[in-house]
């Protein structure tokens, strides 16, 4: 099961970001947990100074742009 992280404070940025990772994974099919990453301590922990940020098994693979669904399943394949 992939590990899908969305890091951000909860603005409609991050939120968008959200939406995107869940079409993402349910367009691939594919077993995965999404979860909102939003206190900037634990943001901090990943090295990122930009939101919204996308992580996959903990590794940071885009920040400070909202990814669109097709750009998210490029990072899940």
């Amino acid at each position: 099961m992939k590990k899908i992280q969305i890091l951000g404070t909860g603005c409609p940025k991050c939120k968008q970001l959200y939406a995107n990772a869940e079409a993402a994974v349910k367009a691939l099919g594919i077993d995965a947990q999404i979860e909102k990453v939003d206190k900037i301590p634990e943001i901090m922990k990943f090295g990122v100074m930009t939101t919204p940020a996308l992580a996959v098994d903990g590794k940071v693979k885009s920040a400070g742009k909202v990814l669109s669904p097709d750009d998210v399943k490029k990072h899940l394949g």
